[in-house]
């Protein structure tokens, strides 16, 4: 794929903020508050972040071409990959 193909994200102001630690610490209570109603099961979750773990868009824990957080994404049960690989 070339990288003409891609969005690169310009990450948010947030994160310029905050220090590393706390920015993923945010990210991740973001992630433990969905509710068990629009929650993934937890092995499909497991499987959608391994899906993007191999993926050549995945970069610092956002999709290089779409910009979206691949955790907070793939936790929703709704959500799908915007390539369509999950």
């Amino acid at each position: 794929m070339s990288e003409e193909n891609f969005r690169f994200c310009k990450k948010c102001l947030t994160r310029d903020m905050m220090d590393k630690d706390e920015y993923f610490k945010s990210l991740h209570e973001m992630i433990a508050a969905v509710s068990e109603e629009e929650r993934a099961l937890d092995d499909l979750y497991e499987d959608r972040l391994s899906t993007c773990k191999e993926c050549e868009r995945l970069f610092d824990g956002l999709c290089a071409a779409c910009g979206c957080y691949v955790e907070l994404r793939a936790v929703i049960r709704n959500n799908r990959c915007p390539y369509d690989k999950w």
